[in-house]
């Protein structure tokens, strides 16, 4: 099956054609600045291709209804519209990128596919905040994760690579999230009712005291809307370092750097805690891939879980294969495999799209 994966970010619009079976690439297009009304780049990408059986849509917020990929209609993306309020900058993009393309290709059957279904599988002592009842009664306050269709592939790749069970993946790009994974299952995430919750990340601040925010808002007299675009915005390894390139913050090394690693450090242990134990440590995502210094720093403290990397593979990861780009850094005594995994979202929902569309 040939998949075109839409994959809708804050301004862009990534694009790709895929053969389900082979997880080859036939066709790929990026629009770095896409104003969410323009399906040309779609028609255009169409046209250079060849035939395609399906669209998949990558849409960050399923809700508490949308738990799994989804072939789209007027009902699903009602559903869509109406979780809007949780995820403010992701649904609308998301949105637009469906009635593009639905505008491009009528013909073809559309599937939504939801960062947030493969944690579904959450139990409920890991998707529940201790609130009062009548508050989780009327609205859902629950822990809903991010990243998952990254997780999901990760996890997957690391049964594939070494056979792991019980697999935390670090997906560290500028958003960041762990998830502790179980035979393929979400049993544990960082991230929780939105992606502020967890990591330290680029600009978001991720888990602080809940009283810190109220003391901001109550007795610093800060308008809500300044404290929470200050937390997405002006917080993480900005607010500690100045940039949010981790890049710089790597070569400067500082607090920032002690910040973020100590901060990585104390949720994968968390996470390995939910999994009773861990096989495999996977890191994916941009910062994950391509930073060796924030991994060795990473696992230099995870040694009590049985994890250590070979220096020189984690300086210089030997890809086992060109088109999926995944690496075995583990050290010789390693107990864990310690892995490197590139990102592939888009392959993730080409999966998922071929399964709704055949299934069995």
């Amino acid at each position: 099956m040939r998949v075109l994966v839409v994959n809708t970010g804050s301004s862009s619009l990534k694009l790709s054609v895929l053969d389900s079976g082979s997880d080859a690439t036939v066709a790929s297009r990026h629009v770095e600045s896409w104003a969410g009304l323009d399906a040309s780049p779609v028609a255009a990408l169409l046209a250079d291709s060849g035939p395609v059986d399906a669209v998949g849509h990558r849409v960050v917020h399923g809700g508490v209804e949308l738990r799994s990929a989804v072939v789209i209609d007027d009902a699903v993306v009602e559903r869509i519209e109406a979780v809007t309020p949780l995820a403010p900058l992701h649904q609308p993009r998301a949105l637009a990128g469906i009635a593009v393309a639905q505008r491009a290709a009528p013909e073809l059957p559309h599937v939504a596919c939801f960062d947030t279904a493969y944690h579904a599988t959450l139990p409920e002592a890991a998707a529940t905040y201790a609130l009062p009842a009548a508050w989780r009664e009327r609205w859902p306050l629950r822990r809903f994760g991010f990243h998952g269709l990254s997780h999901a592939y990760a996890a997957r790749q690391a049964a594939e690579l070494v056979g792991a069970r019980r697999v935390v993946t670090c997906h560290l790009g500028a958003g960041a999230s762990l998830c502790a994974s179980l035979d393929g299952r979400s049993v544990d995430t960082t991230m929780g009712f939105t992606p502020l919750e967890g990591l330290v990340m680029a600009t978001r601040s991720g888990t602080v005291d809940p009283g810190l925010v109220l003391w901001l808002i109550t007795e610093a007299g800060l308008a809500p809307d300044a404290v929470r675009h200050a937390l997405e915005h002006d917080s993480g390894v900005l607010g500690l370092a100045g940039t949010s390139d981790m890049r710089e913050v790597v070569a400067e090394g500082g607090l920032a750097f002690d910040v973020y690693v100590h901060t990585l450090v104390r949720h994968i242990g968390a996470m390995a805690a939910s999994l009773d134990g861990l096989d495999a440590l996977v890191f994916t995502a941009g910062v994950g891939e391509n930073s060796p210094e924030i991994r060795a720093a990473t696992t230099a403290r995870l040694t009590h879980l049985g994890v250590s990397v070979d220096p020189t593979r984690n300086e210089s990861p030997a890809y086992a294969d060109v088109n999926t780009a995944n690496a075995d850094i583990s050290g010789q005594a390693a107990k864990v495999a310690t892995l490197v995994v590139q990102a592939r979202e888009d392959l993730e929902i080409g999966r998922q799209v071929a399964g709704v569309l055949t299934p069995g």
